[in-house]
């Protein structure tokens, strides 16, 4: 198997325009609406919308690798980070607070640039522990390659299958380099860098551990750039994680190809394109909770009962009950039933009917959600 990165043409990656020009236009077009459209929002609604945007991609883009972080220190550690005043913030992990610094150093400062040691200050933040599981790992620097080749392999033991093969350690530097001044110094489209960008590192591999989430950075940045904001309005993360099938795919299928990446550009600005439709569901979410708050604007309702509800318009998994209650509001079981049974004399909450050893709550949606239009 050969596999791109041996060709003597490597990294000159090629693509042809022909078949890229008329999805580029329209990707920049609704990025480009997007845009005008957010920024015709008022500040808090803003603000809202990209802590929910911000929290999705630094979920999605752990759930890819197979790591699952808390939603509620997720979006904790963004708001404090982002100075945001948010009700509820919680304590986050070591971990969740690593994944946080680097998505937002990519993205709120996208215009700085990347270098190495930029990107070893990812790889520490990912790693802070220096370790990957149980396993001991280089952070902070490129692979040494003591374990033999980096490989991506799935399947059982003493039946995996080798997906691809990434180059030598020895050659990391060069490689790296290379790539580094090319991400500083092309002149073509960004948001077709943006794809680029992600291949290119991914294929180099230079890291123990990481190279994913790391690579998906780097397309955040390059996205920043091209929309000339820090400010996140959709998550590319997340859309990848619906598609995370098609992703790898796509992938393997590039590096054992040529140098022409058309078919993965293709694949990756027509993924983008999706990924817009997400942040129209996250303005209809912040919409939807701005109307509720301004619908309940004349009843007092307490911190317990304000921090509860926040989380159901959040986005609550699974179901609402006193247990739940009492953990989220840090109270007794016998005040997280009076904070219940209020709301639900209000219309604000109703039982659900589904019956059972322990009751349930639902948010009445008596503010139903709307478009962004």
């Amino acid at each position: 198997m050969t596999y791109i990165h041996e060709r003597d043409d490597w990294p000159d990656l090629t693509w042809r325009n022909d078949a890229l020009t008329e999805l580029l236009a329209a990707v920049r077009h609704r990025q480009g609406r997007l845009l005008g459209h957010m920024e015709a929002l008022g500040f808090p609604l803003r603000e809202e919308a990209v802590l929910q945007a911000l929290t999705e991609d630094v979920l999605k883009s752990s759930e890819i690798e197979g790591e699952v972080l808390d939603r509620e220190q997720v979006r904790s550690s963004i708001a404090r980070r982002l100075g945001m005043e948010v009700a509820g913030l919680v304590e986050a992990d070591r971990d969740v607070e690593g994944v946080v610094d680097m998505m937002l150093d990519a993205t709120q400062r996208c215009f700085e640039p990347l270098t190495a040691e930029r990107l070893f200050a990812w790889h520490a933040a990912l790693f802070p522990t220096g370790r990957s599981g149980l396993t001991r790992i280089t952070v902070g620097g490129w692979r040494k390659g003591e374990d033999g080749p980096m490989q991506v392999v799935s399947g059982p033991i003493g039946r995996e299958r080798v997906h691809y093969e990434a180059p030598d350690a020895k050659r990391l530097d060069d490689e790296m380099a290379r790539f580094l001044d090319w991400f500083e110094t092309t002149t073509i489209d960004p948001v077709l860098k943006a794809g680029v960008a992600h291949f290119w590192f991914v294929t180099i591999h230079p890291f123990d551990d990481g190279n994913g989430r790391i690579a998906r950075a780097i397309a955040d940045l390059a996205l920043a750039r091209a929309e000339g904001t820090p400010q996140r309005f959709y998550s590319m993360s997340a859309q990848i994680r619906a598609e995370r099938n098609a992703y790898y795919d796509m992938l393997e299928h590039a590096q054992k190809g040529d140098i022409d990446i058309t078919p993965w550009l293709t694949w990756f600005l027509s993924c983008l394109d999706r990924a817009f439709d997400g942040a129209e569901t996250i303005l209809a979410s912040v919409m939807r909770k701005a109307r509720f708050w301004e619908g309940v604007s004349g009843q007092h309702l307490n911190e317990r009962q304000r921090k509860v509800i926040n989380r159901l318009l959040d986005g609550f998994d699974g179901k609402l009950t006193n247990a739940k209650w009492a953990a989220i509001a840090k109270t007794s079981s016998d005040t997280a039933l009076r904070d219940l049974s209020d709301l639900v004399q209000r219309g604000i909450l109703v039982k659900d009917e589904a019956g059972g050893r322990s009751t349930s709550y639902s948010l009445v949606d008596i503010f139903p959600p709307v478009g962004p239009g």
